[in-house]
């Protein structure tokens, strides 16, 4: 969306600055957590968000951290602990490249950490129907706030849009099926959003 060229290399979180994925090399440099990577990119190449208003800077800020700090653990729920269909899947996307013993013993070892910082989180605390029911939630709120506009804030794209596109195709487009993704399908501006943005900015997708 900013014009900025990158590539795409598969990786493990083993080598990454903060232990997770994703993170970016640039320059040299390795930077992690989608957030600092976000400011970082914005501070050194383009800023999406130079023309929102105060008031529009919040509700972005607001509706990210509803995607990042509470979708994001309903959608790592289905993947790494809702069933062992949508475990098998996501076990192969992520470790399916390594030697089978060595990935049994990592995607073991991986779940079981995940399994721990959803509970942490407090997410892992309760029951399936409410955590979907949580998800579905935050789903009706970007569906609310998206409305009949092509983009979240304004005319153009902005971070919000960028964030939203990843939360939902992750959600919509994956093979890891829960509630949450049966609900997202049924909300068309969403679904249309995601079609129109991976048309006009991911092709290769």
């Amino acid at each position: 969306m900013a014009g900025i060229e990158y590539e795409i290399v598969p990786a493990l979180p083993l080598n990454a600055p903060k232990g997770k994925v994703p993170y970016i090399e640039d320059g040299g440099s390795l930077l992690g957590d989608s957030g600092f990577i976000v400011q970082y990119l914005k501070a050194k190449y383009k800023n999406l968000d130079v023309d929102l208003s105060e008031s529009e800077l919040a509700l972005s800020l607001a509706m990210q951290r509803l995607l990042e700090e509470h979708l994001f653990w309903a959608t790592m729920y289905t993947r790494w602990q809702y069933t062992d269909a949508n475990w098998q899947v996501n076990k192969q996307a992520i470790f399916g490249a390594l030697p089978p013993p060595l990935q049994d013993m990592l995607a073991d070892s991986w779940r079981h950490l995940i399994k721990q910082q959803i509970y942490g989180h407090g997410m892992g605390r309760h029951a399936p129907e409410e955590i979907f029911e949580l998800g579905n939630q935050d789903i009706d709120a970007l569906s609310a706030c998206l409305g009949n506009k092509k983009y979240f804030i304004g005319n153009k794209p902005t971070t919000l849009d960028a964030s939203a596109f990843g939360f939902l195709i992750n959600t919509f487009g994956c093979p890891i099926e829960s509630p949450i993704k049966e609900h997202g399908l049924t909300k068309i501006n969403l679904t249309d959003f995601v079609d129109r943005i991976k048309k006009e900015y991911y092709p290769d997708l």
